[in-house]
């Protein structure tokens, strides 16, 4: 297994902490007056989805986790697990609920996204950075409702609940930053 510095993280890294894979959020070196310096990093359990801070000290060092990622197609779900299939063999894998229960609100079927494996078992998922989605109920929009600021709940097809514009109305596609859930623009039909 490989193993890497304190100093050497970055934001996105697997790592492998007590046998489970982690990610790391976010990450801070502190360079205290006194003392020697350590990283205090966020991590998110790629089992769990749990999010815990460790710190560390310069100098030690890290295990990187055995980690893949390959791109799949969503084709259904069970409710304990939801199923990607590997458009180049065919193969079909499971991944738990649990795993990726903030990223079903923007998972669509048929859609492509990166599956990622621990050890040879999917552990979770990564959605495209935006997502296309129809809105399947809002209040209607009324005519010279411009102002930029102000917004309203819109519920798109997969039952995600996101803040839009007063200009959007049932039925336009919208797309949506599928990290912070955010509205980003109205799509031609």
């Amino acid at each position: 297994m490989a193993s890497i510095d304190v100093n050497q993280i970055s934001k996105g890294m697997r790592l492998e902490i007590d046998g489970e894979p982690y990610e790391i959020i976010d990450y801070q070196h502190v360079k205290p007056g006194k003392g020697q310096a350590f990283a205090r990093i966020k991590l998110k359990n790629l089992m769990t989805g749990n999010v815990v801070e460790k710190t560390y000290k310069v100098g030690e060092k890290l295990n990187l986790a055995d980690f893949e990622e390959r791109e799949m197609q969503y084709i259904y779900n069970d409710g304990d697990f939801y199923y990607f299939m590997d458009q180049k063999t065919y193969d079909q894998v499971g991944v738990p609920a649990q795993a990726i229960k903030d990223k079903v609100k923007f998972l669509k079927e048929e859609m492509t996204c990166y599956v990622q494996f621990y050890k040879g078992r999917p552990v979770n998922i990564k959605l495209p950075k935006t997502v296309v989605l129809e809105v399947i109920d809002t209040e209607p929009g009324h005519k010279g409702d411009t102002v930029t600021n102000v917004t309203k709940p819109a519920k798109v097809e997969t039952g995600a609940i996101v803040q839009v514009p007063l200009f959007i109305n049932v039925g336009d596609k919208i797309k949506i930053d599928t990290e912070t859930g955010e509205y980003l623009e109205r799509v031609n039909k």
